[in-house]
């Protein structure tokens, strides 16, 4: 990690790099592939976001569309109806930073009116025209992901010649089109899309070569929890996937919270904050333990 910096996300303030910080998801879906339709009641996911926060959140990562491997998108008008009660809700209750999980330059406004803080767009502007002069206009941070092709398409058979230098170029051109459209380089956030169009082998790949990201320029954001990836690792030659609440999914995921921190990672990602506040802890400790 990179020398301690501030990042102001609406009303909030992150610390970036003293520590490792936690997103806790909050997803608002029927079909998202871990927790889909657990939280879909607006009064659900505010419980479930409060208790990340007294977990040990340090961002709420919001989201009404899933992005599941083969998922169809929704209209503005459902996610708008899915998120803009929650963030309203929490905005007044938690003191920790929102961000909207979007690819909608209109879902992305009206949420950081209702106190979002944060754009965590997994298309990285692509998918819609407006998202960059949307997020230059709403003044907050942006969170800009790597994926190839969309979450329709994205797993049908990746290819890459250049796996670290093609993700490389790709968020250097995220940026530069952020950059472009008046969003301050100072308010990124790069992703390099763990599961967005990636085999296993490549997921594993990114992570160990996760710091050399940190050569853009921004902080890093990494999201493995209880992903395809950890469950293919995981599984016995005899199954053809592991059910993603499965106790050997929460200890593997750990291990790669565990490598994403100690590889450079500002930011992880995850749905059990409880255990990730623990394993960050220790990473942190080794990480930044001085010689006798």
């Amino acid at each position: 990690m990179s020398i301690p910096c501030l990042l102001s996300c609406g009303r909030h303030t992150l610390e970036l790099g003293r520590r490792t910080l936690i997103m806790g998801i909050v997803n608002i879906t029927p079909d998202s592939f871990s927790d889909g339709g657990h939280f879909f009641s607006p009064h659900q996911a505010v419980k479930h976001a409060l208790e990340l926060v007294a977990a040990g959140a340090d961002i709420l990562d919001v989201g009404g569309e899933s992005t599941r491997p083969f998922s169809d998108p929704v209209s503005v008008d459902q996610e708008l109806e899915r998120v803009i009660p929650v963030i309203s809700a929490l905005s007044k209750t938690v003191d920790v930073p929102i961000s909207i999980d979007t690819v909608k330059a209109a879902v992305a406004r009206e949420a950081v009116m209702a106190g979002a803080g944060i754009i965590n767009d997994i298309a990285a502007f692509r998918m819609d025209p407006d998202m960059a002069a949307t997020a230059a206009q709403c003044k907050v941070p942006v969170i800009l992901m790597h994926m190839q092709g969309t979450p329709k398409t994205m797993q049908k058979a990746p290819i890459y010649t250049d796996l670290i230098g093609e993700i490389k170029k790709f968020l250097q051109d995220a940026m530069d089109t952020a950059m472009a459209a008046g969003v301050d380089q100072s308010a990124m956030i790069l992703d390099p899309g763990i599961g967005f169009g990636k085999t296993v082998s490549h997921n594993l790949q990114v992570l160990n070569a996760l710091d050399q990201f940190l050569d853009l320029g921004a902080p890093l954001l990494v999201g493995t929890s209880r992903k395809h990836f950890v469950r293919q690792v995981l599984k016995d030659a005899s199954q053809s996937d592991l059910s993603p609440l499965s106790p050997k999914v929460t200890w593997g995921t750990q291990a790669t919270v565990a490598a994403a921190a100690l590889k450079g990672a500002h930011i992880v990602r995850v749905h059990d904050v409880a255990r990730t506040r623990a394993t960050v802890r220790v990473i942190d400790a080794i990480r930044t333990a001085c010689p006798a």
